[in-house]
Parts: structure tokens; C-alpha cells; sequence
């Protein structure tokens, strides 16, 4: 099945930035959009809730003025991802402003609500929805998704435990329509990659929060820099959902990243996550793929560097293989 044109005919890579909870703001996803990928931000990051409306006026008029001067080299569409959860108490809110902008792309997350995604067809938007299991993924097309997420181990935030091979090949067994890869991805190999294994495009969060655009604290992206895969730790601790978070924050805070108990997941609550509890706010999400990111830089400058390696990963493989393997960027937008 052919990718939905706002995927597969606007972006410069295969690769939507994924939605970064604090961090992504409109500064960041604009920039995303303008260097030619997907750019994403939750809408619980704009607070108060009036300032949703504000954030996608902003957005919409940013990436409108660039495509009229610059015809030649349009924006890519941009995402905002509702956590679909009964502690998200502004849900309703908030998809009523996606219908109002017409948002392009909404990522669901944490429940699959077919009421959610017919507010977005219905002017013609798109929903993806992560998951970390194959249940999951069943469940979110059952119910109206236009696509899925697969959220495998390594991911930085929330995510799952499954190997990308293992979760990719399982859903690719019965669904064939849009599939993105979250976990580890950090380099234009690794974008290459995951189309590779059956994904069509690569999400990608971390290396983004150690850009300029984002709103993370200085000591964030240092850390990050500063990091390797080692450095990460998976729990439930914070949240009442496993996930992966830097070491060294955890030390910060005083705990000890090594020892953390068990949280139990119905305390789960967004509104208090993003109003100030420690998850998040000091204990940084981050994914297992940092050891590729070495420097803090715009960016325009990181996707430059992906499609850099992306195509010569492509000419690296092309010498390799059989004729007829070596497909162009777009290979795997038609799937029969």
C-alpha cells in the first residue's frame, strides 16, 4: 500500500521527529519542518491550555510563509501527539484546536479511541498511533488508525522491549499500510536501515533534544553528548510506564539509577508529569542511540549529516547487492 502523499511526497528524508515531552515547542518543530522532515510537539507542552491555539497559529503561519519563499523546497508537514489517556484531562480540548488548524498528522498515544481518529478524517488528517506490541497495533488499526509507530527496545521515553526486527516483521505479517520505527535510530544508516527491515519511515527523538532549537536545559544536551548507550536506564519509576532515562539525571536527583522500585501504573498522571514532577522535568528521557551524537548542533545541521550518511549508506549497499536492490529514496513508500 502507497504511503499517504503527506508522507511519502513532502519530506526530504523518511523520518518524522518524534514528539518530545517539555522539550519539542514550536521553535523546534518549525525548524524540524523547514529542514525537510516531519517536525512533532505533544500538545500538553503548551500550558496553559489557551496556548495550544497560539502554538499552532504560530506553526501553521511559519511553515506557510516558507513554502511562498521557497516553492522549490516546501516544508514538511507537521504532527502533534494527544496522549489518549484518562489522566489527560484536556484531550477533548485539544483535538477540537487540531480540527480548528487542520493538523496535518496526529500521533495517538497511550489508547486508541476511534472517536479520536474520525475527528481528524474528517478533514482529512491522518493518525498514527504508537505501540510497543503487536496487540497493541492490532487494536489501533481495528479502531481506526492510519498507521502505526512501532515502538521498539531502545527508544528514548516510553517504550517497549521487543528487538525492531522481532516487531516490525510480526506487524508486517497482516498490515501493510504506513509503519514508522522508533528505537536507537541515529544515524542515516540507521534511517536506511529501518526502511530495510519493512518500516517506511524512521522516528526519531533524542539527537533533536541536543539541538539549539529545543527547549532543553543546557545540561541536557551536554549529557546527552556526554553519553552512551550504557548510560541509559529502563523503568517504570516515574511515570507508572517503562522507559528509558539518563543515568546521570537520575544520580542528580538523588537517587540511585541502579536500585529504583517498582511503580504502580495506575498513578499514571500526565498533568501532573508536565506541571512539575520529577519525571521529565529533571529525570531526562533518552534513547539508547546517543553514542552517535557527539555535538550539539542546529537542526538544519543534523539532517544534513543523516542524508550525507543515509545516501552513502544507499551507494555502500548499492556496490553489494544484487541489481534491482539498489532502490531510490522513495523505495518504500509503495509496498504490493
Amino acid at each position: 500500500m502507497p504511503l499517504p502523499q503527506i508522507l511519502s511526497g513532502t519530506t526530504r528524508l523518511p523520518v518524522v521527529g518524534a514528539p518530545l515531552f517539555i522539550v519539542s515547542h514550536p521553535r523546534l518543530t518549525i525548524a524540524q519542518c523547514k529542514a525537510g522532515v516531519v517536525g512533532a510537539f505533544p500538545s500538553l507542552n503548551a500550558r496553559p491550555q489557551a496556548q495550544l491555539d497560539e502554538w499552532l497559529a504560530e506553526i501553521t503561519e511559519a511553515l506557510a510563509d516558507h513554502d511562498r519563499k521557497h516553492p522549490d523546497r516546501p516544508a514538511a508537514p507537521f504532527a502533534v501527539n494527544q496522549i489518549v489517556h484518562k489522566s489527560n484531562t484536556r484531550l477533548e480540548q485539544d483535538l477540537m484546536l487540531c480540527v480548528k488548524y487542520k493538523v496535518p498528522i496526529v500521533i495517538s498515544s497511550l489508547g486508541a479511541v476511534p472517536e479520536v481518529n474520525a475527528a481528524i478524517h474528517s478533514y482529512g488528517g491522518i493518525v498514527l498511533h504508537d505501540v510497543i506490541n503487536n496487540r497493541h497495533a492490532n487494536s489501533a488499526i481495528r479502531k481506526g488508525a492510519d498507521g502505526l509507530i512501532a515502538v521498539a527496545a531502545g527508544a528514548g521515553g516510553h517504550a517497549g522491549t521487543l528487538s525492531p526486527f522481532a516487531l516490525i516483521q510480526e506487524i508486517r505479517a497482516w498490515f501493510d499500510g504506513p509503519l514508522l520505527l522508533s528505537g536507537a535510530i541515529a544515524t542515516g544508516d540507521a534511517i536506511l536501515a529501518a526502511q530495510a527491515m519493512g518500516a517506511d519511515m524512521a522516528y526519531i527523538g533524542s539527537p533533536f533534544i541536543a539541538t539549539h532549537e529545543a527547549r532543553a536545559s543546557d545540561a541536557y544536551k551536554e549529557m546527552i553528548v556526554d553519553s552512551n548507550a550504557a548510560d541509559i536506564v529502563y523503568s517504570n519509576y516515574f511515570t507508572g510506564i517503562h522507559g528509558n532515562y539518563l543515568k546521570a539525571s537520575i544520580r542528580a536527583a538523588g537517587m540511585d539509577p541502579d536500585g529504583l522500585p517498582e511503580a504502580d501504573p495506575s498513578k499514571m498522571d500526565f498533568g501532573a508529569a508536565a506541571d512539575g514532577a520529577k519525571a521529565w522535568k529533571d529525570i531526562w528521557g533518552c534513547g539508547q542511540g546517543i553514542g552517535a551524537i557527539r555535538e550539539v548542533s542546529t537542526v538544519a545541521h543534523l539532517v544534513d549529516r543523516w542524508e550525507s550518511e543515509y545516501d552513502a549508506a544507499r551507494a555502500r549497499l548499492g556496490l553489494a547487492l544484487p541489481s534491482g536492490l539498489n532502490a531510490p529514496k522513495e523505495f518504500s513508500t509503495s509496498r504490493n
